[in-house]
């Protein structure tokens, strides 16, 4: 099946009859629907009706070409030919900033008024190419980020007994640096709950070498020497990258309940009693990336049988006016929730809110009511 391309329009603006025909007669050849108007005000109403191109005399009956460029281009992006009769107007055209995308000087040949007109919309044509070139491209930059992130996510979950244990991610529009990875350990699991700054493959690209530095360092014991260590490994490649990285890590023994925290920057973890009271985790440790050499806090603290511990990142904050009313309002969802699936399911819901532009990532421990028993 054959596609016809799409009809091009032009508007003759031209007080002069003969004048006005020749550039019908010329505008139709080239194939070209042309709507003819003889002063400023028909010029200007045909103007909104939608046309690609304009040619456009500098002298009209009622007013002046540069005025009538002034008052379509605000309502129109067709390309306009300025037509002027005398030489001592080309400094003005040149000069101004009439709007105008080209001039012509009268007396022209029809063969110089065509070439002008076929080389506007070449140049429109290059600039379409090049602006769907761009797209395209950002496109499959957003693609391959999207892959990227998407392949930090652990594939599978941590199985421990007496712990229930659920993770969710809703990207943004935008892909950012947001992730979550944890893995099983002898005694446990470890977890990283991290945001990496900016968007795009760049973003994503930070957070794939923090998560696998941070993973290198699973077999030392002492957890402030690990996380000091995967933070000198990464400072340069940070500061290569003008980005930085705020982050919660973890570590959780499962026979007592006790968990071992690093805050970078995160700020963002909740500790939650099955009566719906809670404690915000915070020890002002500022993100990877930031100061280099700084000597993290390690905080403690331990999951009674019915506790949860709830990690969010920073992009539901968008909807609530205060970090504590955020908090209280995620302590709430986690303890009416039936399991940490439920709990994550349901703070994912409260992203689809318009405000929240940001990624959204939710991690849920909760050990359970009959644990230690």
């Amino acid at each position: 099946m054959t596609v016809s391309p799409p009809e091009r329009r032009a508007l003759v603006i031209e007080d002069d009859p003969d004048i006005r025909m020749l550039l019908t007669s010329l505008l139709k050849r080239e194939g070209f629907l042309v709507t003819e108007a003889g002063t400023v005000r028909e010029g200007v109403e045909a103007a909104r009706r939608g046309v690609d191109i304009i040619t456009l005399d500098l002298n009209l009956p009622d007013g002046d070409g540069l005025d009538a460029c002034s008052q379509i281009r605000p309502i129109s992006d067709a390309y306009i030919l300025m037509i002027t009769a005398r030489g001592s107007e080309i400094d003005r055209l040149q000069g101004l900033d009439t709007g105008a995308d080209d001039y012509i000087v009268k007396p022209f040949s029809p063969r110089e008024l065509v070439a002008r007109i076929n080389s506007l919309f070449r140049r429109q044509n290059r600039q379409l190419a090049a602006s769907t070139a761009a797209t395209e491209a950002d496109t499959n930059e957003r693609q391959r980020a999207a892959q990227v992130q998407q392949s930090l996510l652990p594939r599978h979950g941590v199985e421990l007994p007496d712990y229930d244990i659920a993770g969710e991610f809703r990207p943004s529009r935008a892909v950012g640096g947001d992730f979550f990875d944890w893995y099983p350990t002898p005694e446990g699991m470890h977890f990283t709950v991290a945001d990496a700054m900016g968007k795009g493959m760049g973003a994503a690209l930070v957070a794939a070498t923090v998560r696998a530095v941070l993973r290198s360092t699973a077999e030392e014991p002492d957890l402030a020497r690990a996380f000091t260590s995967a933070a000198a490994s990464l400072d340069a490649d940070l500061e290569r990258a003008s980005s930085f990285v705020t982050l919660l890590h973890g570590r959780l023994t499962a026979s007592d309940g006790a968990v071992d925290l690093i805050d970078a920057g995160h700020g963002l973890a909740l500790h939650v009693s099955p009566d719906g009271s809670w404690r915000r985790l915070a020890s002002g440790g500022v993100p990877l990336g930031t100061v280099p050499g700084w000597d993290w806090e390690v905080m403690s603290v331990t999951l009674a049988p019915g506790d949860a511990l709830a990690i969010i990142s920073d992009g539901l904050l968008d909807i609530y006016d205060t970090l504590d009313e955020f908090a209280a309002a995620a302590a709430g969802v986690v303890a009416a929730s039936a399991s940490s699936a439920d709990a994550c399911g349901k703070l994912l819901i409260l992203a689809e809110d318009p405000r929240v532009e940001d990624d959204v990532t939710a991690v849920v421990v909760r050990r359970s009511t009959g644990a230690g028993a």
